[in-house]
C-alpha cells in the first residue's frame, strides 16, 4: 500500500519547469531542502495565527521543497551521501514545525489531554521514517509509502487548520492527533513487516 505517495511522480512532473531552470542555472539541491523547511515554518505560523490559507501555502511549499531537492540533485547528477543526510534533516524539521505549532495551540487551549495527544502525535510521526532508516542501515532497500506517510500527515494538518474555524481547538487537536498517531503506527507496522521480509532475503 503506497497511499498518497503514489502521486509523487505526478507532483514531480508539475515541478518540471522549476527543475529545468535549477539545472540550467546550477542551483544547489540543498537550497530546496532549506526552502522546504522555510515553508514548513510558514505553515506553522499559519496555524498559530489561525490562517488556513497560509497553512495551505506553507504545506504545499514544504512538499514542493522536499520533492525538488532530490529531483534537482538527480537531474544535475550531483547526488551525494551527505545530501541524503541533509534531506532527512530537512524532512524531519519540516514535519516537526507544524506539529510543534499544534502542541503550542493545545497548550494555549488549557487542555492537558489535547497537549498530551499532540506531543504523542509529534513523536509518532517519526516512527515510519525510523523504521525505514533502521532497515536501510541493516542492508535493506529504503522503504517508502504506506497507508499514512508524509503526504497524509500534511493533509491531516491542513484539514485541522480548516476545522479550527468551526470547532474548539482542543477537540480538533484531539481528533487530528489521534488520526496521526493511528496512521503513523499502522504505517510503521507496515514498514516493519516489509523490512523483515527484505532483510530475510538479504540474509538468505
Amino acid at each position: 500500500m503506497r497511499g498518497l505517495y503514489a502521486a509523487k511522480p505526478w507532483f514531480t512532473r508539475q515541478l518540471g519547469r522549476i527543475v529545468t531552470v535549477a539545472v540550467d542555472r546550477g542551483w544547489s539541491p540543498d537550497a530546496f531542502t532549506a526552502i522546504g523547511v522555510a515553508f514548513a515554518a510558514v505553515a506553522a505560523g499559519g496555524l498559530l495565527v489561525g490562517s488556513w490559507p497560509l497553512v495551505l501555502i506553507g504545506l504545499v511549499g514544504r512538499l514542493a521543497g522536499a520533492n525538488l531537492d532530490g529531483a534537482v540533485a538527480r537531474a544535475r547528477g550531483v547526488s551525494r551521501p551527505f545530501g541524503f543526510v541533509l534531506n532527512e534533516i530537512g524532512d524531519r524539521a519540516s514535519d516537526l514545525l507544524p506539529l510543534a505549532a499544534l502542541s503550542i495551540l493545545a497548550w494555549h487551549s488549557g487542555s492537558v489531554p489535547a497537549l498530551l495527544v499532540a506531543l504523542v502525535a509529534t513523536t509518532a510521526a517519526s516512527w515510519p521514517t525510523f523504521i525505514s532508516l533502521s532497515a536501510a542501515a541493516a542492508g535493506a532497500a529504503r522503504i517508502n509509502g504506506g497507508p499514512f506517510g508524509k503526504t497524509e500527515r500534511t493533509l491531516t494538518v491542513f484539514l485541522m487548520s480548516v476545522a479550527f474555524t468551526w470547532f474548539p481547538v482542543a477537540a480538533v487537536i484531539g481528533v487530528g492527533s489521534g488520526v496521526i498517531i493511528a496512521g503513523s503506527t499502522l504505517t510503521a507496522a507496515t514498514r516493519a513487516r516489509a523490512a523483515h521480509r527484505r532483510l530475510r532475503l538479504v540474509d538468505a
